[in-house]
Formats: structure tokens, C-alpha cells, sequence
């Protein structure tokens, strides 16, 4: 089993997201999607994100953008970094995965085209709309189960349980409940945990 813990507003877990999929299919592999809010972590275990993008190192600036640039590539994905809107508010866009449960994928892969190809604002209510149509989610039950009491809650759960856990970013990817992954460049880990795991099963 594969635990995914993401935020839609990280360009690495749109990649990530995107190439685990087919990784999993593979390898007959179940993945269990945790939506986080990454901006919770950050503030509580990882608060060198917000220095780092106060005071950038343009070298390494500058090669982040290439290496995201080849990473999108790689995918076949359109990535627009930064987008006009960075960083995002995601709350209502992840509380939409929460609530959505296990039918969530068509609409965060819709949330990463929106946000990181079309550059769109998801913190925006018509943007979100607009995402339900697409992906045929009736907006009006969207929007009231995004208020719920028990969405908000199951969000802020998951977000305490991946730093509890160890995480410090999105994604991060457990494999098999304890074997820890971070970021989008460790899948060809994940590959070699996985035929691991499936190896010692069989």
C-alpha cells in the first residue's frame, strides 16, 4: 500500500501525483490519497520555507525553475512557475478532496491543471466552481460540504498525523505505513521498495 499525503499548491506533488499513478497500476499497488495543508507543516516543523523564499539564493533559485521546467517535461505537464498567484491558499480545494473521499482524483488532478498549466487561482470560489463543472460535482453540495465541521477536521488531522509521522513537505509517500518518502525525484525509490515488498510477498 502506498499513502500519498498532498497539497495541491506544491509544483513537485503535481508531478508526483501525476507519475505514481501509472507506478502503482504496475505494480498492483493501492494508493490511499491523505490531503494535507502544506502551510500547516511548514509552520510547525519547517519554517526555513518561508526564509528561503524571503531571501532566495539565485543560483539555486534559477536552477529550481530549470529543474522543475525538465521535471514537467519529463511528465508531459505544463507547470507555470511561480504561478500569478504564489503561494496559494488551499484550504478549500484540499477540505474538496477530503469531502469527495475516495472519488477525489478526477478533481485534484483537475485542481493541478487549473492551478499549475492554466494558473488559475483555486482559492477562488468561481475558479472551484468552475472545477466542479468539469469533473460533474454538483457545486452547491461541493461548497456546503466543504463547510462542514467534520471536513475541516479530518484536514487538519491528516496534516498533524504526516508530521507526526515525520513528514515536513508535500509529498510524502510512506510505503507499507513506516518507509518514508519526500518529493516527486524518489519514485524510482518507491519502484525498488515496492517490487521489495511485493518480492518478500510472494
Amino acid at each position: 500500500m502506498i499513502e500519498f499525503f498532498f497539497d495541491c499548491s506544491s509544483p513537485w506533488t503535481y508531478l508526483a501525483f501525476h507519475n505514481i499513478q501509472p507506478l502503482a497500476k504496475e505494480l498492483g499497488a493501492e494508493i490511499v490519497w491523505r490531503p494535507i495543508l502544506v502551510g500547516g507543516i511548514f509552520n510547525t516543523v519547517n519554517p526555513s520555507v518561508y526564509a528561503q523564499r524571503e531571501k532566495p539564493v539565485p543560483l539555486k533559485a534559477r536552477y529550481m525553475k530549470k529543474d522543475l521546467a525538465d521535471w514537467a517535461r519529463s511528465a508531459g505537464l505544463s507547470i507555470k512557475m511561480p504561478p500569478t498567484v504564489f503561494p496559494v491558499n488551499s484550504v478549500k480545494a484540499m477540505r474538496g478532496c477530503i469531502w469527495l473521499g475516495k472519488d477525489m482524483v478526477p478533481f485534484a488532478t483537475a485542481l493541478f491543471e487549473t492551478y499549475w498549466g492554466e494558473d488559475k487561482d483555486i482559492s477562488q470560489d468561481a475558479v472551484l466552481a468552475g472545477i466542479c463543472k468539469k469533473v460533474g460535482i454538483d457545486e452547491q453540495k461541493f461548497f456546503a460540504g466543504i463547510s462542514e465541521q467534520g471536513i475541516k477536521d479530518q484536514l487538519k488531522a491528516n496534516t498533524e498525523e504526516v508530521v507526526a509521522r515525520g513528514g515536513f513537505g508535500s509529498p510524502t509517500i510512506f510505503v507499507g505505513k513506516t518507509d518514508m518518502y519526500f518529493g516527486n525525484d524518489r519514485l524510482p525509490l518507491i519502484r525498488e521498495a515496492l517490487e521489495r515488498s511485493k518480492a518478500s510477498a510472494a
